[in-house]
C-alpha cells in the first residue's frame, strides 16, 4: 500500500549503475540550464535572486520521492511565477519581509491543497480547464510576462497586472530609459533568440553532431550570463546606472516557516487554488506527454501529491510555488533521465551553485535575467489556436478569445477564474443539446443508422431515437421536447424506441423527466421502449419505479426492438422483454 503513496519504493529496487549514470548526464545539462532560469523566475515573481535557488532544490528532492514522472523536471515556472507576483504586489510591497513570507505562505498553502487533492483522488480536475481555454490563458500569460520585462531591459520602474496597465506604466517612465542596461537587454535578448534558432542549424553545416549542437544551444543563456556579467564589471557599468543582482548569500537554503495568520491565509486560499490548478494542469500535460514517448504510465492522482509535497518544501526552504516546467521537463527527457533520481542529482548540483557560485553573479545585470524570461515564454504565445479554433469550433473559439482578451485586459487571476468558468459553460452548452438521430435499418445487416445520412428502412409506427450523450439535468428537458416535437401530429406512431448505446449516465433529473415522456405518451397512446442500455445505467434505472411504470420493454439490441415491436404493430405477440 506504501509503494502506490512512495513510488521510490518501486523504482528505487531496480536502480543500478548504468541507470546512475544516464540520470547524473541528464542532471548536468539540466542543472547547467537551472542556474539562470531560476534566477530569471525569482526576478519574476518579485522575489530576491536567490529564492530561485532555493525554490529548485528542495521541491525536486521530494518530487522524486512521491512523483510518478522520469522526466518531469519540478521548479519555478514562468506562469505560476508571474501569478505568484501578481497575488502578492496586492498584499505586501516587493523586497519586504511581509513579501516573502507571504510567498512562502502561498506555496505552503498550495502545496496543502495539493495534497488534499491527491488524498481525494481528484486527479481528474485537470479535465475542467479545457485545452482551448489554457491555450488562450498560457497565450496571454506569455504577452504579461514579456511586457512586464521590458522594464528590465531598458533599466526603467513599471507596474501593473495587465497588459494595458504595463503598457500605461512603461509609456510614462521610458524617458528614464538607461542606455547601458537597454544595449545590454536588448542585444542579450537578440543573441538568445539567435541561439534559439539560427545556431543549431549553423552548428549542423559546420560538422556537428546533432546531440553536441543541441546541448550547445541549450546552455546558451549561460554563455550569455558569462560575457554580461564580465562586460558590466569590466566596464563598471554598475557606476553607470546598470542595475545588477548584487550579493547573493552563500549557503543551502534557509529553514523558513510559513506564516499562519488568519488574514494572511484568507487573502491567499483563491489564488493558492488558482495557482494550484493551473500548475497541475501544466504539469500533468508535460508530464503525460513525456510519458507516453517512454510508454510509461502517470498517476494524476500520485502527481498531485508529489508537486503538494515540492510546494510545501519551498515554503520551507525559502522558495515560492513551483510545478513542472515545459523546457527544463523536455531537455531533462532529452539528455536520457531514466527516473525521478535525475531530479534529485540537479537538487545536488543548484545546490553547489548556491553554496559556490553565488559570488561570481554579483555583477550579473538584471537586464540579461529578463531577456532570459523572454526567449523562454517565447514558446508559450501560440495564435494559431485562434485561427484553428475559428474553422474547427466557434463555441471554442469564443472561449480562446475571451479568455486572452480578459487575461491580457484583466491579469492573469481574472483570465483563469473566467477561463474555468468557460470551461465548464462549454461542456454544459455542448452536452445541454445532444445529438439526437431518428436512425432507421440499413437493409441486409442489422445496423442502425442516421435516416438523414443513409439509405435506411423505416416503419411509419415506430419511430427509433438514438441519444449521443449521457442524460442529466441541463439536457433532460430538452430530449422531452424533441420526442414531442417529434410524435405529435404524426398520428401513425405507436412505438418510441430510444436507442441507449452512447448513454453512460442518467441522473434524478434526467430520469424524472423519463417518467414524464413515458406517461405523456401513455395518454397518446404511444409506448416507450429503451434498447442497448448499458449495464450501470440499468442498474441504476433498476432500484427505481420508472421500469415497472414503463409502458415498453427494455431491448437487449435496437435491430430486437424494432422486429418485436415491429409484429406488436401487425397484432402479433410482443415476446421480448
Amino acid at each position: 500500500m506504501i509503494h502506490n503513496y512512495v513510488p521510490i519504493l518501486s523504482w528505487g529496487r531496480r536502480y543500478s549503475k548504468k541507470i546512475m549514470l544516464e540520470d547524473l548526464l541528464a542532471a548536468v545539462i539540466v542543472t547547467v540550464m537551472l542556474i539562470p532560469q531560476s534566477l530569471a523566475y525569482a526576478l519574476l515573481a518579485g522575489l530576491p535572486p536567490e529564492a530561485g535557488l532555493y525554490a529548485s532544490i528542495a521541491p525536486i528532492i521530494l518530487y522524486a520521492i512521491f512523483g510518478t514522472s522520469s522526466a518531469l523536471a519540478v521548479g519555478p515556472v514562468a506562469v505560476v511565477s508571474l501569478m505568484t507576483a501578481a497575488t502578492l504586489s496586492q498584499i505586501a510591497e516587493q523586497g519586504t519581509m511581509g513579501y516573502a513570507i507571504a510567498a512562502l505562505s502561498l506555496a505552503g498553502l498550495s502545496g496543502l491543497i495539493l495534497l488534499v487533492m491527491g488524498m481525494l483522488r481528484l486527479g481528474f480536475i485537470a479535465n475542467f480547464l479545457s485545452h482551448p481555454v489554457m491555450s488562450g490563458f498560457v497565450s496571454a500569460s506569455g504577452i504579461i510576462i514579456a511586457a512586464s520585462q521590458i522594464q528590465h531591459i531598458l533599466g526603467i520602474d513599471a507596474s501593473g497586472q495587465s497588459l494595458w496597465q504595463l503598457m500605461q506604466s512603461l509609456s510614462k517612465n521610458i524617458s528614464q530609459t538607461n542606455i547601458y542596461t537597454a544595449v545590454i537587454g536588448v542585444c542579450a535578448t537578440a543573441f538568445l533568440f539567435w541561439m534559439r534558432l539560427g545556431l543549431k542549424p549553423l552548428l549542423s553545416r559546420l560538422g556537428v553532431g546533432a546531440p553536441l549542437a543541441g546541448a550547445v544551444v541549450k546552455i546558451g543563456p549561460i554563455f550569455v550570463v558569462v560575457l554580461t556579467t564580465l562586460a558590466v564589471w569590466l566596464a563598471g557599468l554598475m557606476n553607470k546606472g546598470v542595475r545588477i543582482v548584487g550579493e547573493v548569500p552563500q549557503s543551502l537554503p534557509p529553514l523558513t516557516f510559513p506564516s499562519l495568520s488568519t488574514e494572511l491565509l484568507d487573502a491567499l486560499v483563491m489564488p493558492a487554488i488558482l495557482i494550484s490548478i493551473i500548475g497541475f494542469v501544466e504539469s500533468i500535460a508535460v508530464a503525460q506527454t513525456l510519458a507516453a514517448k517512454k510508454r510509461e504510465r502517470i498517476d494524476p492522482d500520485q502527481e498531485l501529491i508529489g508537486l503538494g509535497a515540492a510546494n510545501i518544501g519551498a515554503s520551507l526552504t525559502g522558495g515560492f510555488p513551483v510545478t513542472g516546467g515545459f523546457s527544463r521537463s523536455v531537455v531533462n527527457f532529452d539528455a536520457g533521465a531514466a527516473t525521478p533520481a535525475a531530479g534529485a542529482f540537479t537538487a545536488i548540483g543548484l545546490a553547489c551553485a548556491a553554496l559556490f557560485l553565488t559570488p561570481l553573479i554579483y555583477f550579473l545585470p538584471k537586464a540579461t535575467l529578463a531577456a532570459t524570461i523572454i526567449v523562454a515564454v517565447a514558446n508559450l504565445v501560440d495564435f494559431s489556436v485562434l485561427r484553428r479554433s475559428w474553422s474547427y469550433s466557434k463555441p471554442d473559439f469564443a472561449a480562446v478569445f475571451v479568455t486572452l482578451i480578459l487575461t491580457l485586459g484583466f491579469g492573469v487571476e481574472a483570465g483563469v477564474s473566467v477561463g474555468v468558468g468557460v470551461s465548464i459553460l462549454l461542456h454544459l452548452y455542448r452536452t445541454s443539446k445532444p445529438h439526437i438521430a431518428e436512425v432507421g435499418l440499413i437493409e441486409g445487416t442489422e445496423h442502425f443508422r442516421n435516416v438523414l445520412r443513409h439509405d435506411v428502412q423505416t416503419d411509419p409506427s415506430v419511430i427509433s431515437l438514438r441519444v449521443d450523450e449521457s442524460l442529466y439535468f441541463a439536457n433532460a428537458h430538452y430530449l422531452e421536447e424533441a420526442i414531442y416535437n417529434r410524435v405529435m401530429g404524426d398520428t401513425a406512431v405507436r412505438h418510441v424506441i430510444l436507442q441507449c448505446s452512447a448513454v453512460n449516465d442518467i441522473d434524478l433529473s434526467a430520469l424524472e423527466a423519463l417518467e414524464t415522456i413515458n406517461k405523456v405518451l401513455n395518454e397518446m397512446d404511444v409506448k416507450l421502449h429503451l434498447s442497448e442500455v448499458k449495464g450501470p445505467v440499468m442498474d441504476h434505472l433498476g432500484s427505481e419505479q420508472f421500469l415497472s411504470d414503463l409502458t415498453g420493454f427494455v431491448f437487449l439490441s435496437q435491430f430486437e426492438a424494432v422486429k418485436a415491436v415491429g409484429r406488436h404493430s401487425k397484432n402479433e405477440t410482443l415476446l421480448t422483454r
